[in-house]
């Protein structure tokens, strides 16, 4: 990518054509008393994010796909709020969040589709009784070129989602992670590289934080997942030595490999900040207790409902974390036998993860306070 409004010294002339700005940047740069300027692929050409809103209610039967009357956020134009489909622009890991209310006397179940009718992941309450409430889900997804996702309300008159001016129904979605092939030839930079316009500056030590010439692609640290299942799991009378975590059968996406779904556990390879939530279905008869531990057990945030009614709901929770290298994450559910959570193939229960923010090493763009 070209970058046209960046100042270059043309043949034959000085540096005295560099603007002052930029040249002072560039000495710091050298010297070492700021770290080089990085912005990465997804925060400078590669966006596409999206925020939407519902300010009416739908019966299921009516129409499939639900639509949106409000547009809060749209870069990259990739969302049509009139059809309700986001259409993939730039391949890559996308984060996509759904609130939906529960129309009262009727069902709920709200469904995120990717292209034809591959389900997801999905929001759903059976109780029928008056009230009003929401529901919430959230998955990532590897996205394609041209693919599409959106929401999908069942097509029976039993169901229905409710809205008003409020509104209570919510789709948001954004890029996390671009595919990495989309950046062959790119500077991810706003200051063009060293050895066109500033010669003689040393190239720096830490390529994730310096420069990277133009037929060379830059690496920044990448962790994500995201993980669903598709069986119900229910607690036991017996003990159990130790707390168990949460397994997954579904994986849609693993960006380092960092999650093992085997075992249920996410190993942190980046210190830094990073974001999770989850979604688990309340199990007929049964409460739901789910806890997000750190390491051996350290409780960080929980959901809870006590109701052992034969409601199936959903409960959701997300929070950010500060984790060094080595550091686990997991979901712990309580194992006794007035417990449990309930999923199947339309994937009530998910868990997503995804570094926000890497730490910066000592001495690399740092300030004292």
């Amino acid at each position: 990518m070209h970058h046209q409004h960046h100042p270059r010294a043309a043949e034959g002339t000085s540096q005295c054509s560099i603007q002052p700005l930029t040249f002072l940047l560039y000495l710091l740069t050298c010297s070492g008393l700021v770290a080089s300027l990085h912005v990465p692929p997804s925060m400078s050409s590669q966006r596409s994010a999206f925020s939407a809103t519902r300010s009416s209610s739908i019966t299921g039967g009516i129409q499939r796909a639900v639509t949106f009357d409000r547009l809060l956020v749209n870069v990259g134009h990739d969302f049509n709020p009139d059809t309700g489909r986001f259409r993939c622009r730039i391949p890559g890991a996308y984060y996509f969040t759904f609130t939906v209310g529960k129309f009262p006397k009727k069902l709920l179940s709200v469904m995120l589709v990717k292209n034809g009718q591959e389900v997801q992941a999905i929001a759903y309450d059976d109780y029928r009784k008056e009230g009003r409430k929401v529901q919430s889900q959230s998955v990532m997804v590897s996205l394609r070129a041209m693919d599409t996702v959106w929401l999908l309300l069942q097509e029976n008159p039993q169901y229905a989602l409710y809205s008003n001016a409020g509104p209570y129904v919510t789709f948001s979605g954004y890029l996390v992670y671009p595919d990495v092939s989309t950046f062959a030839g790119h500077i991810n930079n706003h200051l063009p590289p060293p050895a066109l316009p500033f010669p003689g500056c040393p190239p720096p030590g830490d390529s994730y934080y310096g420069w990277t010439r133009r037929e060379e692609t830059l690496e920044e640290p990448r962790s994500a997942f995201s993980m669903a299942r598709t069986s119900p799991t229910l607690g036991e009378r017996s003990f159990q030595q130790g707390k168990q975590a949460l397994t997954f059968d579904v994986e849609y996406v693993n960006i380092g490999g960092h999650f093992n779904k085997s075992s249920g556990r996410f190993t942190c390879h980046f210190p830094g900040a990073y974001f999770f939530a989850f979604t688990v279905g309340k199990h007929p008869r049964r409460a739901v207790s789910v806890k997000l531990m750190l390491g051996k057990g350290e409780v960080q945030a929980m959901v809870f409902d006590e109701d052992t009614s034969r409601r199936r709901e959903m409960q959701s929770q997300s929070l950010l974390l500060s984790l060094q290298r080595g550091d686990s994450v997991w979901l712990y559910s309580q194992q006794d036998d007035r417990y449990g959570i309930y999923s199947n193939q339309g994937r009530y229960t998910t868990f997503s993860g995804f570094l926000v923010y890497t730490e910066a090493p000592v001495g690399i763009g740092r300030t004292q306070n």
